[in-house]
């Protein structure tokens, strides 16, 4: 069994797909390049190969098909960026990763009391030594009550740990957690929008959920509302964002997604103009945070990603049960 890793990274990844070929029997090949219709020709050999979010297209699968590649194992938990359709007309199984809720969750949470607390303005600030206090106050998220919308393994996790800031919670899914009514109360998306101080995005990208943030669901929300995603860029409608900010209905807003995203995070861009206005505009903001794709980013969560694409492909080649397959 052989795997080809694309877009690896040889100071954290490498080491760990080592560790985990031999634990399963697999041999591999990488390359730090994504994959394409020039790269493609790196896996020729292999059954399987593993790669992080990119465009990958009909004409793209099928080029992997032909050259005898049979499973996409992908490093990511979303996998909207595949065409799914053109994969099943292949015969191309396809997986995606787990890893534990904990990274995310908590980096939400940090994300928040970050909001709160001003604290990208306090530190720029802070750099030209502009140590007063004017225009630094900043609300306790013990007194907030917390919208968290999505409640899935992260969103859940994030709910439980929140629960000892004191702080109430609200939570909206259109599939409801025995477990999070512990801690939270289930409520329309409307009531959430309309009570929550803090709101913190944890829903998977689908038609669904796309642009579930726009103009519409924006005026519902409190004035001065905190709006966090570490989901999907998608789910936020850009503009629609920057209209609530420079209208001060949003107070904060921490992005560690944002849609159009591609080809450039995870990429060393320094002095390159980045042909992005809405993130050039997002960035001018002192209450917006950009975190560029990073709330998964642990030593344990990487391992955990890597090793389950291995794991992925030991499955499916002993004809084993895969539950990461994506059917």
């Amino acid at each position: 069994m052989k795997m080809f890793i694309y877009a690896a990274r040889e100071f954290d990844e490498i080491g760990y797909a080592a560790e985990a070929a031999e634990k399963y029997g697999c041999e591999f090949g990488w390359t730090s390049q994504y994959p394409d219709m020039h790269t493609a020709e790196l896996a020729k050999g292999c059954e399987a190969i593993s790669f992080t979010p990119c465009t990958f297209d009909s004409e793209l699968v099928k080029k992997f098909s032909s050259l005898g590649v049979k499973y996409f194992t992908l490093r990511s938990i979303g996998f909207e960026h595949v065409d799914m359709e053109e994969c099943k007309r292949q015969g191309i199984k396809v997986s995606n990763t787990t890893y534990t809720p904990n990274g995310v969750a908590n980096y939400a949470i940090m994300l928040m009391l970050m909001c709160l607390r001003n604290m990208a303005h306090i530190l720029k600030r802070s750099e030209v030594q502009d140590f007063s206090l004017k225009g630094k106050i900043g609300k306790d998220i013990s007194a907030c009550t917390v919208g968290i919308i999505g409640t899935g393994r992260i969103g859940a996790t994030a709910i439980k740990h929140l629960s000892g800031f004191g702080c109430k919670i609200f939570a909206y899914d259109v599939f409801e957690n025995e477990e999070v009514k512990k801690y939270a109360e289930y409520v329309s998306l409307d009531e959430l929008l309309a009570q929550c101080d803090v709101i913190s995005i944890h829903a998977p990208s689908n038609e669904e959920t796309f642009h579930l943030i726009n103009d519409e669901s924006i005026a519902k929300m409190k004035n001065g509302v905190v709006l966090v995603n570490t989901a999907r860029g998608t789910i936020i409608d850009t503009p629609a964002l920057i209209r609530g900010i420079e209208s001060s209905k949003i107070g904060a807003a921490a992005l560690d997604v944002l849609e159009k995203e591609d080809g450039l995070y995870y990429h060393n861009r320094a002095g390159e103009v980045i042909v992005n206005h809405e993130m050039a505009i997002l960035r001018s903001y002192p209450n917006v945070i950009l975190a560029p794709h990073t709330a998964f980013y642990t030593d344990e969560d990487v391992q955990s990603m890597i090793e389950h694409n291995f794991e992925s492909l030991y499955l499916f080649e002993t004809g084993k049960d895969n539950t990461l397959e994506i059917k």
